[in-house]
Protein backbone atom coordinates (compact mmCIF):
# COMPACT_ATOMS: atom_id res chain seq x y z
CA UNK A 1 0.00 0.00 0.00
CA UNK A 2 1.53 3.52 -0.70
CA UNK A 3 1.94 5.76 2.19
CA UNK A 4 -0.11 8.61 2.39
CA UNK A 5 0.71 12.03 1.51
CA UNK A 6 1.89 14.40 3.85
CA UNK A 7 -0.14 17.27 2.77
CA UNK A 8 -3.19 15.43 2.21
CA UNK A 9 -2.70 14.25 5.77
CA UNK A 10 -2.79 17.86 7.31
CA UNK A 11 -5.62 18.99 5.29
CA UNK A 12 -7.53 16.27 5.97
CA UNK A 13 -6.66 17.19 9.81
CA UNK A 14 -7.51 20.84 8.55
CA UNK A 15 -11.21 20.39 7.38
CA UNK A 16 -12.14 17.70 10.24
CA UNK A 17 -11.32 20.89 12.56
CA UNK A 18 -13.20 23.39 10.42
CA UNK A 19 -16.38 20.96 10.50
CA UNK A 20 -16.44 19.52 14.35
CA UNK A 21 -15.48 22.69 15.66
CA UNK A 22 -17.76 24.97 13.98
CA UNK A 23 -21.04 23.89 14.83
CA UNK A 24 -22.34 26.98 15.39
CA UNK A 25 -21.65 28.79 12.44
CA UNK A 26 -24.19 28.99 9.89
CA UNK A 27 -21.66 28.85 7.00
CA UNK A 28 -20.09 25.43 8.65
CA UNK A 29 -20.98 23.39 5.48
CA UNK A 30 -19.41 25.98 2.96
CA UNK A 31 -16.12 26.56 4.61
CA UNK A 32 -15.87 22.70 4.72
CA UNK A 33 -16.85 22.31 1.01
CA UNK A 34 -14.54 24.92 -0.22
CA UNK A 35 -11.34 23.47 2.30
CA UNK A 36 -12.03 19.79 0.67
CA UNK A 37 -12.02 21.30 -2.62
CA UNK A 38 -8.71 23.00 -2.21
CA UNK A 39 -7.19 19.95 -1.06
CA UNK A 40 -8.73 17.87 -3.62
CA UNK A 41 -7.41 20.05 -5.99
CA UNK A 42 -3.92 20.59 -4.69
CA UNK A 43 -3.35 16.42 -4.40
CA UNK A 44 -4.24 15.79 -7.62
CA UNK A 45 -2.53 18.31 -9.37
CA UNK A 46 0.59 17.71 -7.22
CA UNK A 47 1.30 13.92 -7.73
CA UNK A 48 3.91 13.73 -10.26
CA UNK A 49 6.98 15.82 -9.87
CA UNK A 50 9.21 16.15 -12.56
CA UNK A 51 13.13 16.21 -12.62
CA UNK A 52 13.19 19.94 -11.70
CA UNK A 53 11.26 19.74 -8.86
CA UNK A 54 8.34 21.41 -10.53
CA UNK A 55 5.16 19.73 -10.00
CA UNK A 56 2.91 18.35 -12.77
CA UNK A 57 -0.65 18.83 -12.20
CA UNK A 58 -2.29 14.88 -12.76
CA UNK A 59 -5.47 15.73 -13.72
CA UNK A 60 -5.80 17.07 -17.28
CA UNK A 61 -7.18 19.90 -18.25
CA UNK A 62 -9.22 21.07 -21.34
CA UNK A 63 -8.91 24.02 -23.84
CA UNK A 64 -12.01 26.40 -25.81
CA UNK A 65 -11.75 25.96 -29.58
CA UNK A 66 -11.24 28.97 -29.94
CA UNK A 67 -7.56 29.23 -27.38
CA UNK A 68 -6.61 26.40 -29.20
CA UNK A 69 -4.57 27.98 -32.30
CA UNK A 70 -2.65 30.02 -29.74
CA UNK A 71 -2.23 27.21 -27.32
CA UNK A 72 -0.25 25.17 -29.90
CA UNK A 73 1.52 27.97 -31.56
CA UNK A 74 3.16 28.66 -28.21
CA UNK A 75 3.96 24.72 -27.17
CA UNK A 76 5.38 24.64 -30.83
CA UNK A 77 7.69 27.53 -30.38
CA UNK A 78 9.04 26.46 -26.62
CA UNK A 79 9.68 22.84 -28.77
CA UNK A 80 11.84 24.61 -31.55
CA UNK A 81 13.76 27.00 -29.09
CA UNK A 82 14.60 24.08 -26.48
CA UNK A 83 15.35 21.36 -29.37
CA UNK A 84 17.47 23.83 -31.37
CA UNK A 85 20.53 21.73 -31.38
CA UNK A 86 18.64 18.70 -32.34
CA UNK A 87 16.89 20.28 -35.01
CA UNK A 88 19.61 21.69 -36.68
CA UNK A 89 21.30 17.98 -36.77
CA UNK A 90 18.39 16.27 -38.01
CA UNK A 91 18.10 13.97 -35.17
CA UNK A 92 14.53 15.42 -34.43
CA UNK A 93 12.09 17.56 -36.70
CA UNK A 94 9.20 19.58 -35.71
CA UNK A 95 6.29 20.05 -37.62
CA UNK A 96 2.28 21.16 -37.79
CA UNK A 97 0.57 18.58 -39.77
CA UNK A 98 -2.69 20.33 -39.02
CA UNK A 99 -4.02 23.92 -36.80
CA UNK A 100 -4.29 20.78 -34.14
CA UNK A 101 -1.39 18.34 -34.29
CA UNK A 102 1.74 18.60 -33.68
CA UNK A 103 4.34 15.88 -34.68
CA UNK A 104 7.70 15.32 -33.68
CA UNK A 105 9.88 12.62 -35.35
CA UNK A 106 12.62 11.27 -33.41
CA UNK A 107 15.46 9.29 -35.35
CA UNK A 108 16.09 6.09 -33.94
CA UNK A 109 19.93 5.74 -35.00
CA UNK A 110 20.09 9.12 -32.96
CA UNK A 111 18.06 7.96 -29.78
CA UNK A 112 18.71 3.90 -30.05
CA UNK A 113 21.45 1.63 -30.48
CA UNK A 114 20.60 -1.07 -33.41
CA UNK A 115 18.49 -3.73 -32.45
CA UNK A 116 17.96 -2.06 -29.26
CA UNK A 117 14.98 -0.38 -27.20
CA UNK A 118 17.02 1.30 -24.67
CA UNK A 119 17.24 5.43 -25.39
CA UNK A 120 21.02 6.13 -26.12
CA UNK A 121 22.27 7.99 -23.04
CA UNK A 122 24.03 10.25 -25.36
CA UNK A 123 20.44 11.13 -26.64
CA UNK A 124 18.52 10.92 -23.23
CA UNK A 125 18.74 14.92 -22.42
CA UNK A 126 17.33 15.54 -25.97
CA UNK A 127 14.36 13.98 -24.68
CA UNK A 128 14.05 14.47 -21.62
CA UNK A 129 13.78 18.12 -22.22
CA UNK A 130 11.05 17.54 -24.98
CA UNK A 131 9.36 16.10 -22.31
CA UNK A 132 9.77 18.62 -19.89
CA UNK A 133 7.75 20.87 -22.71
CA UNK A 134 5.10 18.39 -23.20
CA UNK A 135 4.81 18.32 -19.23
CA UNK A 136 5.11 22.34 -19.06
CA UNK A 137 1.98 22.50 -21.80
CA UNK A 138 -0.42 19.38 -20.40
CA UNK A 139 -3.42 20.18 -22.11
CA UNK A 140 -2.58 18.12 -25.09
CA UNK A 141 -2.71 14.27 -25.33
CA UNK A 142 0.60 12.88 -26.13
CA UNK A 143 1.05 9.65 -28.97
CA UNK A 144 4.28 7.92 -28.75
CA UNK A 145 4.29 5.82 -32.18
CA UNK A 146 7.31 3.19 -33.24
CA UNK A 147 8.21 1.93 -36.77
CA UNK A 148 11.01 0.50 -38.35
CA UNK A 149 12.20 -0.42 -41.64
CA UNK A 150 11.80 -3.61 -43.46
CA UNK A 151 14.80 -5.51 -42.45
CA UNK A 152 14.26 -9.14 -40.52
CA UNK A 153 11.01 -10.40 -39.58
CA UNK A 154 7.88 -8.78 -39.43
CA UNK A 155 6.95 -9.76 -36.31
CA UNK A 156 10.28 -9.01 -34.89
CA UNK A 157 10.02 -5.47 -36.64
CA UNK A 158 6.38 -5.13 -34.63
CA UNK A 159 8.03 -5.83 -31.11
CA UNK A 160 10.87 -3.25 -31.45
CA UNK A 161 8.56 -0.80 -32.96
CA UNK A 162 5.88 -1.33 -29.61
CA UNK A 163 9.21 -1.46 -27.27
CA UNK A 164 10.84 1.27 -28.29
CA UNK A 165 7.58 3.42 -28.11
CA UNK A 166 7.35 2.28 -24.06
CA UNK A 167 10.60 3.27 -23.25
CA UNK A 168 9.81 7.13 -24.89
CA UNK A 169 6.81 6.75 -22.85
CA UNK A 170 8.38 5.69 -19.39
CA UNK A 171 10.97 8.12 -20.28
CA UNK A 172 8.61 11.25 -20.45
CA UNK A 173 6.54 9.93 -17.60
CA UNK A 174 10.09 9.86 -15.20
CA UNK A 175 10.26 13.50 -16.23
CA UNK A 176 6.98 14.39 -15.52
CA UNK A 177 4.47 13.98 -18.15
CA UNK A 178 1.16 12.68 -16.75
CA UNK A 179 0.72 8.53 -18.01
CA UNK A 180 -3.08 9.29 -18.41
CA UNK A 181 -2.29 12.35 -21.38
CA UNK A 182 -0.19 9.32 -23.14
CA UNK A 183 -0.42 6.59 -25.20
CA UNK A 184 1.77 4.49 -27.60
CA UNK A 185 2.02 1.85 -29.91
CA UNK A 186 4.48 0.42 -32.80
CA UNK A 187 3.34 -0.04 -36.36
CA UNK A 188 6.08 -1.80 -37.32
CA UNK A 189 7.62 -1.83 -41.02
CA UNK A 190 3.94 -0.67 -42.22
CA UNK A 191 4.47 2.77 -42.60
CA UNK A 192 7.36 3.44 -44.31
CA UNK A 193 8.39 7.24 -45.12
CA UNK A 194 10.77 6.30 -47.96
CA UNK A 195 11.94 3.48 -49.65
CA UNK A 196 13.34 0.16 -48.17
CA UNK A 197 16.04 -0.42 -50.71
CA UNK A 198 18.31 1.69 -50.13
CA UNK A 199 20.25 2.39 -46.76
CA UNK A 200 19.09 6.20 -46.44
CA UNK A 201 15.42 5.02 -46.71
CA UNK A 202 15.90 2.96 -44.05
CA UNK A 203 17.65 5.21 -42.12
CA UNK A 204 14.90 7.50 -42.41
CA UNK A 205 12.14 4.71 -41.59
CA UNK A 206 13.50 3.74 -38.31
CA UNK A 207 11.95 6.69 -36.52
CA UNK A 208 9.83 7.66 -33.06
CA UNK A 209 6.99 9.82 -33.54
CA UNK A 210 4.89 11.72 -30.94
CA UNK A 211 2.16 13.83 -31.92
CA UNK A 212 0.27 16.33 -29.40
CA UNK A 213 -3.08 16.32 -30.38
CA UNK A 214 -5.10 19.38 -27.65
CA UNK A 215 -7.16 18.39 -25.35
CA UNK A 216 -10.58 20.58 -26.34
CA UNK A 217 -13.84 21.18 -24.06
CA UNK A 218 -16.41 18.51 -25.26
CA UNK A 219 -14.21 17.16 -27.64
CA UNK A 220 -12.05 15.20 -25.31
CA UNK A 221 -12.16 11.75 -26.85
CA UNK A 222 -10.92 13.20 -29.84
CA UNK A 223 -7.08 14.20 -28.31
CA UNK A 224 -6.64 10.35 -27.92
CA UNK A 225 -7.62 9.13 -30.88
CA UNK A 226 -4.82 7.66 -32.50
CA UNK A 227 -3.54 10.61 -35.17
CA UNK A 228 -2.33 7.51 -37.65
Amino acid sequence: MKPFNATLVAATASILLISGCATDDPNRRAKAGAAIGAVAGGVLGHQVNDKNGRYAGAVVGALTGAAVGNYMDKQQRKLEESLEQERRNKQIEVTRIDEDTLKLEVRSEASFDVNSARVNDKFRSSLEAMADVIGEYDKTAVHVIGHTDSTGTESYNQSLSEKRATSVSRLFSANGVDRSRMRFSGRGETLPVATNSTSSGRSMNRRVEVYLKPIVEGREDDAFRSPI
